[in-house]
């Protein structure tokens, strides 16, 4: 099949959404897209579900990370916001998240839940149907290493409380101890 990135996410929520039904669960009308969370490109978020009370159409909206490798890590993403949707983002990751998720085969810390062994079978024969997801993968740059950079800071010589300090107070110069109510000694990098 030949596809478009949206289409072939949407032909994905149509497949997956026996995997839901069989567990009772209805997959409300989604709209889904590749793009980077509001949490940022760092990589670490792997899709994003929005909530209908965030859209003016009233519709869920998911975003899938467009850094991701495969394809069956695109609709094993899919099908973790496709639970949040299910929930319209009501718990978070919280009981009722959760008890979803379980029913129809995520496993893990509900954060990252990912498919179990049966799930994983049914995103390989979604896979087999839809074929490669028809994306190029971004390459998300690393960011600059800090090694040897330590954030500026203040510590008590008296007791050994130690706090980071906002570069936009350094001009003020090291705080109290809350403790000892003596001027903390600088750390890290001020200038």
């Amino acid at each position: 099949m030949n596809h478009l990135r949206e289409s072939w996410l949407m032909e994905a929520v149509e497949q997956i959404k026996p995997i839901f039904e069989r567990m009772g669960y209805e997959v409300p009308l989604v709209k889904v897209s590749v793009g980077f969370p509001s949490t940022g490109s760092k990589g670490r978020h792997l899709g994003q579900c929005w909530s209908t009370r965030s859209s003016d159409d009233g519709v869920n909206q998911i975003f899938i990370a467009p850094h991701l490798p495969t394809t069956i890590e695109v609709l094993d993403t899919l099908v973790h916001e496709l639970v949040h949707a299910v929930d319209d983002c009501q718990s978070g990751h919280g009981e009722n998240f959760k008890r979803i998720a379980k029913d129809i085969g995520l496993k893990g810390p509900m954060r990252s839940a990912g498919a179990d062994e049966l799930l994983m079978k049914d995103l390989m024969k979604i896979s087999s149907l839809l074929g490669n997801f028809p994306h190029g993968r971004l390459s998300i740059p690393r960011a600059a290493s800090n090694a040897g950079i330590k954030r500026p800071g203040a510590i008590c010589s008296k007791c050994g409380f130690e706090i980071v300090m906002f570069k936009r107070f350094l001009d003020i110069g090291p705080p109290l101890c809350p403790k000892n109510h003596g001027v903390m000694d600088q750390t890290g990098e001020w200038e």
